[in-house]
Formats: structure tokens, sequence, C-alpha cells
């Protein structure tokens, strides 16, 4: 007998796009090509930020509010402590990315983010160095995220209402069908289902890339550190954004929860593959610029690295988000190019995946993260 919907890729979005299926009474089944929770896309590292006044654009605002939402009822339905509020402290000068963007957001959308001069800032972190030119922005709704917790609590609540999960299994192909797909899976099988979503990380680049959408996967390094201070241990300390001259990217990070503090640079690293990324770790290449930009701007953070991670951004040429339906197969629903800054989006991404598969179409404004944004790039081009 088939399922009424097939999710391919149980990651962050994947492992949300399941539960909201399987809560709605869909017969749904789930396919993973590694095991649960795994550390070989996108979907770890511990700490995942999450904060309201999103300076990359406005229009993601009405979504990660409503994300906050579903994060504390998939704490209450699961049991599971996911989302803890930190506070963000945002730093840069006046004309940076991030801070007219997080200013942007918070003016049209009526979000409380409070402006702290350096007094004040050194008055609440006295450790912190900022630089002459550079304001700061405090997010006391901002927070962190546990990835790994969050994806196993979506598993968890999928199969408590009776979906189906195998890891361990590749999709090897797909075909359409007359009553909807026929997928072939790398042990032999084969599964059928009315709707099919595909929520596969950076192994989406194959598929979007069919469609005329150019996408680059990036490898960035994760790295921990243990201070030689209390000062940035949590509660008592925010996770931070850091745009100022000089880095390659931002530097943003977390608190000390007792792993050490995590830092990394927001979309920096070689461009690579899901097949072919090197997971050897060059610590001079990889971690010497991390730790310097870090003890710069939280002097005594960098006692001795404790730990290292490649991850993977999957970027779409804006940066923004990828869900829609296939042009051509309108029962096969695409969830991907997260760019590096998607995760906090996952339970309000598997409640629109969950919608576009079972109700034809969402009750959320996605319009922007549509694929007919890049056709009108292209047909703008074409008119010049």
């Amino acid at each position: 007998m088939g399922h009424d919907v097939a999710v391919v890729g149980l990651g962050g979005m994947g492992s949300a796009i399941l539960a909201h299926c399987s809560v709605r009474g869909a017969s749904v089944i789930g396919l993973e090509q590694f095991g649960p929770a795994h550390d070989l896309g996108s979907s770890h590292g511990k700490t995942r930020m999450i904060r309201k006044a999103y300076f990359e654009d406005p229009a993601y605002v009405p979504l990660v509010l409503r994300a906050y939402d579903l994060w504390r009822e998939l704490e209450r339905a699961t049991g599971e402590s996911i989302l803890r509020m930190t506070g963000v402290l945002s730093v840069g000068e006046k004309t940076s990315v991030i801070i007219k963007g997080t200013l942007r957001a918070a003016a049209e959308h009526d979000l409380a983010v409070e402006t702290l001069s350096q007094r004040e800032v050194k008055a609440r972190y006295p450790t912190l160095e900022l630089r002459k030119k550079e304001v700061a922005l405090y997010e006391s709704d901002g927070g962190v995220l546990n990835p790994e917790l969050a994806v196993q609590a979506h598993l968890k609540r999928a199969e408590s209402h009776g979906a189906e999960m195998r890891f361990g299994v590749a999709m090897e192909s797909w075909h359409a069908t007359g009553n909807g797909f026929e997928l072939r899976l790398s042990d032999g099988t084969q599964v059928s289902t009315r709707k099919l979503v595909l929520a596969l990380g950076p192994w989406f680049q194959e598929t979007l890339e069919s469609l005329g959408v150019r996408i680059r996967v990036q490898r960035n390094i994760q790295a921990w550190f243990f201070p030689v201070t209390h000062a940035y241990d949590a509660p008592g300390y925010p996770a931070f954004l850091v745009d100022r001259r000089g880095l390659p990217a931002p530097l943003y990070g977390f608190p000390d929860f007792g792993d050490g503090i995590k830092a990394a640079f927001h979309g920096f690293g070689d461009l690579t593959d899901a097949k072919h990324i090197n997971r050897e770790v060059d610590l001079a290449r990889d971690v010497e610029p991390i730790a310097r930009a870090l003890e710069q701007w939280m002097p005594g953070a960098v006692k001795t690295m404790r730990e290292v991670k490649p991850c993977m951004y999957t970027l779409t040429p804006d940066e923004n988000f990828v869900i829609d339906y296939h042009p051509e197969h309108p029962n096969l629903i695409l969830c991907g190019g997260f760019s590096g800054h998607g995760f906090k989006f996952a339970p309000v991404m598997g409640e629109i995946g969950a919608e576009l598969a079972l109700n034809g179409g969402s009750s959320h404004d996605i319009e922007f993260l549509s694929l007919r944004r890049f056709r009108k790039v292209d047909e703008n081009l074409d008119s010049k």
C-alpha cells in the first residue's frame, strides 16, 4: 500500500515536515541515508541561534515568530528542552549589514531591540572589546536551539503519530506515476507515495540546478574553545554576532554551556559538494583565524581548542530559502537552499511543508521563497 507523503531527508527540515504531516493524520514515511540526528550535513553542532529582528530580510519575521511558538509546542509535546533564551548581542559599525538590517526589521515589525552605548556594553559585559566606531544592539528575545535534540524531538513526535522511518537507506531515484511517485532505494526496495517532499540539505544541489537554480555548497568550520574565565558562561552571557572590518565574514558564537565557547564565521569557507567535502581540519588554516577573531572580541575566550567540526551551507543565488512545488510535478515539494541561516525556522518549515503536501497551499506568505523569483531574474536579464 502506498503512502500519502514520503519525506526524503530527515535533518532539521525533513524531520519537522515528517512530524507535521503525521500529526495531521497522514500516512507518511521518512527516508534518511544516514542515522538519526547525524553530523554529516547541516543540522548539527549543539547550538543554533534564533532571533526575531531578522537582519537578512524583514519578510522572514512573521515566519520566525511562528517558529518560536512551534518550538515551544514541540517542547510541550515531547518533554524536551530545546530553546534556551540567552539574548543576542549584535555588534558592528552603524553602516554594517547586521546593524542596519536588524534595526530595519525591528522598526518594520515593532520588535524590542535595545541600542547600547559602548559604556553600557562595558557595564554589562566588562571583558568585551568594541572598536571605536562600533555600536551594539541587544535583543532579549534571542536564544539558542539545540539542533541534535530538535531533530530527535521531531522524529519522536512523528513516530508517536504513526510515521514510518527508515535510516541508512538512500533514495537512488524517483519517477512520477499516474498516482504519485515511485522511489527506488539503495537497499533494492521501492516506495510508492502520492506526495513527495525532498528535504535533501546539501544533497539538494543537483535537483535545484536541474531547474536552473545555481547552488553553492560551502564548507564552514565550527570551533569550540575552553576559556580562561567564567565571564562567558551561560546563563548570563548572550549569543553574539560581530560584523567587523577586517574579518573574512561576520563572527558569530555562543556562551559556554559546558562544552566551551562555540564560534564560527558566517558564510566563509571553500566551495565543495556534499559528496566531496573535506572533513579533515587544518588547524592553521581553519581554526586559527576564528580563534584570533574571537580572542580580539572576547579576551580570555581562547585558552585551548576543544573541538572542531565542518558543516555545510547550501547557498542559493540570493541566499534565501526555496520551498515550493516542482514546476513540472505539482505533487512534489522542494524544500532546501537554507543558506546557513535556516535551522531556526525548522518547525514552521515543517508546518509549511505539511500544508503544501496535504492542503494544496500554505497559510504563510512564502512567495519570496518560491522558485518564481529566479525565473523573474532570468526574464529581466533577457529583456535587457
